[in-house]
C-alpha cells in the first residue's frame, strides 16, 4: 500500500462477565481500538464496517458512519483510541473489518482492520 496513506490499527478485546449471559448465549465483549496515522497525509475517519463471526460461524456485518459517534481526523502520527462492544451467541468469536478513510488531498482509501480474537479467559491455550 501506498505510504502516504497508511493507517495501523491495534485491538485488544475484554469478556464482559457483568453484561454476558452463557445461559441464554451472551456473551459481550468490549474492544478497545487505537487507529494510528503513520502515513504522510491527514486523514478523517468516514466509516466503518464490521464482520463479527462467532464459533458456529454465524456472521454479524455491521455498518455505519463514524466510530462511538465520532468521524476523527488524525495528522500524520497522530492516533484515536475509543472503546466499544459486540455480542455474540459463543464464548469465543472473532471480528475483523475496514475504516473507510478520506485523505486530505481528497483520496478515499480502507484503512484494515486485522483480525482479533473475542474469546472468555482459558478458552483458548
Amino acid at each position: 500500500m501506498n505510504n502516504k496513506y497508511r493507517i495501523d490499527i491495534d485491538a485488544v478485546s475484554d469478556y464482559l462477565e457483568a453484561e454476558s449471559s452463557p445461559e441464554t448465549n451472551r456473551y459481550v465483549f468490549a474492544y478497545t481500538i487505537t487507529i494510528r496515522n503513520v502515513g504522510q497525509v491527514a486523514a478523517k475517519l468516514l466509516s466503518r464496517h464490521w464482520i463479527i463471526t462467532d464459533a458456529h460461524g454465524k456472521v454479524q456485518e455491521v455498518r455505519g458512519e463514524g466510530v462511538v459517534g465520532e468521524q476523527p481526523h488524525l495528522l500524520p502520527g497522530e492516533s484515536f483510541r475509543y472503546t466499544s462492544a459486540a455480542m455474540i451467541e459463543t464464548p469465543v468469536g472473532t471480528m475483523r473489518g475496514e475504516y473507510q478513510m478520506v485523505a486530505d488531498d481528497g483520496e478515499h482509501f480502507d484503512a484494515e482492520i486485522p483480525l482479533f480474537t473475542l474469546a472468555i479467559p482459558r478458552t483458548l491455550h
